[in-house]
């Protein structure tokens, strides 16, 4: 939300803040945007999902068919982010149902007394973290947490695009292919903080986007999270462990059984295709984030051209490393998550800069939002530094 606030009050992304901050950050966001999403781990998962429900030995091949589809799917929809909110309200509104019926057929009354259990830290055996975890992987599960790394700057574009604050009638990328060619600024025009109205906007604005964000992110959030730890504790909390996407077959077994064969088919569908709009988001925002800031650096450059370019380089990029027999989707997305990690370190502190010095005092954050960015910082540093003690052991 802190993200969203510059540009509410701006009617530009972050990222035209950032570089007023420094001409130099942009280079920095094009390269750790690029560095920390270029592996393709989480398409990975899906492919490997779609390819055990399919029969197919080899799912490398499916992974890239994949990354092909998202890449047509993104170029052919006239309206970029209406394609994109179109297929995420899809994934929202069918996905978390079915696993709630999965979850109520499966789950029984000592499952939900450890679940509340965990939500308090209590654990079997151990509180908050499990024993013998790794930090990387615990530090990834904490770096993609909500979109992860550089994606949480992509809601500045969301809410530019859709208009508002002093967002409003901003032009979003169209399809180079079926949209409508129009002109894509990126530099906006900032509120009028002498008007005594604009303050009292401000507000309305601010609190539509608090109600959006509690019903959206938070409170959808927490019931799927939920959801999945629930199921995931009643299916496999007594079978051998499982590693990478074997866990998931395991489950889907479990629920096969205990329900209907189907059922465990129908689960493994439903998770597979949240993977597939999980890599499509992220090849949008990543593209969104890398184009924008070129044309920060180079101002002639037209935005929908150069999105559209580095959509597709990133999808040649994923197809290189898989030609290349990186396969280990646990490995692709745990070498992701630690650049993330540190992104997000980075771009926590950029993001109250950003506030604090080109908004007046009245629409800075309060002095709990100040509290809970520095909790988040310093959350991430203490991570970071475990882990990098870790790997030199």
């Amino acid at each position: 939300m802190e993200i969203e606030r510059y540009s509410i009050l701006h009617g530009e992304s972050v990222f035209v803040g950032y570089s007023e901050i420094s001409k130099k950050l942009p280079y920095w966001f094009i390269l750790s945007t690029f560095l920390a999403w270029i592996w393709p781990g989480i398409i990975a998962v899906s492919a490997k999902i779609f390819s055990n429900i399919l029969g197919i030995n080899n799912f490398s091949y499916l992974a890239i068919a994949f990354l092909l589809l998202i890449g047509l799917i993104l170029t052919l929809g006239p309206k970029l982010y209406k394609t994109v909110e179109s297929f995420q309200k899809i994934i929202i509104f069918v996905g978390i149902p079915l696993i709630a019926i999965v979850v109520f057929l499966i789950a029984r009354h000592a499952d939900y007394i450890a679940l509340a259990n965990g939500l308090i830290g209590i654990g079997n055996g151990f509180s908050f973290i499990p024993r013998g975890i790794p930090i990387f992987t615990f530090l990834g599960a904490v770096a993609y947490s909500g979109a992860g790394g550089n994606l949480n700057l992509a809601q500045s574009f969301y809410v530019k695009e859709k208009g508002y604050g002093m967002c409003y009638g901003v032009k979003g990328i169209t399809s180079v292919l079926t949209g409508k060619a129009q002109k894509v600024k990126i530099y906006g025009q900032k509120a009028n903080f002498d008007d005594a109205t604009t303050y009292q906007n401000f507000k309305k604005w601010w609190k539509l986007i608090n109600f959006e964000h509690f019903l959206v992110f938070l409170l959808m959030g927490i019931i799927a999270i939920l959801l999945l730890a629930l199921l995931a504790y009643s299916t496999a909390q007594f079978l051998p462990q499982e590693q990478n996407v074997g866990f998931l077959l395991k489950e889907a077994e479990t629920i096969g059984f205990r329900i209907f064969p189907f059922a465990g088919i129908l689960f493994l569908i439903t998770i597979g295709t949240m993977l597939f709009a999980t890599q499509l988001n992220i090849l949008d925002s990543t593209s969104r984030i890398i184009s924008e800031n070129l044309v920060i650096i180079k101002n002639k450059l037209n935005l929908s051209k150069t999105y559209y370019i580095i959509l597709w380089l990133q999808i040649i990029a994923g197809i290189i490393i898989f030609s290349f027999g990186y396969f280990d989707p646990v490995q692709l997305i745990i070498i992701g998550a630690v650049i993330n990690a540190f992104a997000m370190l980075f771009h926590i502190a950029a993001t109250y800069l950003l506030n604090k010095k080109l908004l007046p005092k009245i629409y800075q954050p309060s002095l709990i939002r100040k509290i809970i960015l520095l909790i988040a910082w310093l959350t991430f540093v203490v991570l970071f530094i475990l882990a990098i003690v870790e790997a030199f052991k």
